[in-house]
């Protein structure tokens, strides 16, 4: 999932038009639920939907309750078993249990609640939606549930009413280097979740015939990245060999929040990096951010090996903060 999905976009833009609009959110699930805890799906006046909650086998009952939602402003909580032969046709071996929140827009959910989040959502700022199925209040925080937010964890609180709903930024993967380990990267890295960007101002090697349908920026990499922007929810995978491409960027990664940062090379090569960015006035905490040699150490042999070892090395720190 390389962008963000449209969900809550969708339901603020049917409510403005003036058609209603309800969001259904998978609170809690049981045995092989088709979709996971904080999944959506858009309903509005009209029947029209967006997302899914269960792949297809539960939707029509939701829409039904949904509407009535519209109705009368009220919040449902409503649970499905999935059947066996249900969880089968959508891909899994047995069926479980979901329970779903369906909250009416301009009801339990304000449009103000909604605009923000769709505002934080677009500026790449991570939010969790609260919401106390008890009291039936709703906020929005960007602190207090770190594990959640590092796992993308969706959930009740800990012996309590209160959902949370997490909002991360979608992943994305900013790659230096136009090479062959880039090439296979970059593909596993879309397959993992990641939103990928190539960047190398030698068009020879950021070329769209070797990397077909992937964002290329032939720009100056401190420039490029810079424009991109390097978020907790940004890797820097830094692979030319060469310190004029490799460095200024590197210098930008170490003054920014991205939550990896990996650079080819080795020992002795970043030996040579670590002193040059010591010159450069960066301490020694700041210079132990940078993976190098770059990715687990594995055995790799060959570049989708080292690929694949550098984006198990992106996971473990995305995941385990280490």
């Amino acid at each position: 999932m390389d962008t963000f999905d449209s969900i809550p976009e969708q339901a603020l833009a049917w409510h403005r038009a003036g058609e209603g609009a309800a969001l259904a959110t998978v609170i809690r699930t049981w045995g092989s639920a088709p979709r996971r805890v904080g999944a959506q799906l858009a309903i509005s006046g009209s029947g029209a939907i967006e997302g899914s909650v269960s792949g297809g086998c539960v939707e029509g009952a939701v829409i039904v309750e949904a509407l009535e939602a519209l109705e009368d402003g009220k919040v449902r909580e409503l649970e499905f078993g999935v059947s066996d032969e249900d969880a089968f046709a959508v891909g899994l071996a047995c069926g479980g249990t979901i329970q779903v929140l369906v909250e009416p827009v301009g009801g339990a959910l304000s449009e103000e609640l909604l605009a923000e989040l769709c505002a934080a959502r677009a500026a790449r700022r991570a939010v969790a939606y609260v919401a106390d199925l008890d009291s039936g209040a709703r906020q929005l925080v960007d602190s207090g549930h770190e594990e959640r937010f590092r796992m993308d964890r969706s959930g009740f609180e800990e012996d309590s009413r209160r959902f949370v709903a997490i909002h991360n930024p979608p992943l994305r993967l900013i790659v230096v280097g136009a090479v062959h380990i880039a090439q296979a990267l970059v593909p596993m890295a879309r397959i993992a979740g990641y939103d990928p960007v190539i960047v190398d101002p030698r068009e020879a090697f950021g070329s769209s015939a070797r990397f077909p349908g992937e964002t290329i920026l032939n720009d100056w990499p401190d420039e490029a990245v810079t424009q991109l922007g390097l978020d907790a929810r940004t890797a820097l995978v830094l692979l030319t060999h060469d310190p004029k491409l490799d460095d200024p960027a590197l210098e930008c990664a170490l003054r920014s929040g991205c939550f990896y940062i990996g650079a080819l090379g080795s020992t002795r090569t970043h030996a040579k990096r670590e002193a040059r960015m010591t010159e450069q006035g960066f301490t020694p905490e700041e210079i132990g951010r940078i993976h190098g040699p770059v990715g687990l150490d594995i055995g790799a042999a060959g570049p989708a090996e080292i690929a694949l070892s550098i984006l198990a090395e992106m996971t473990r720190v995305l995941r385990k903060g280490a």
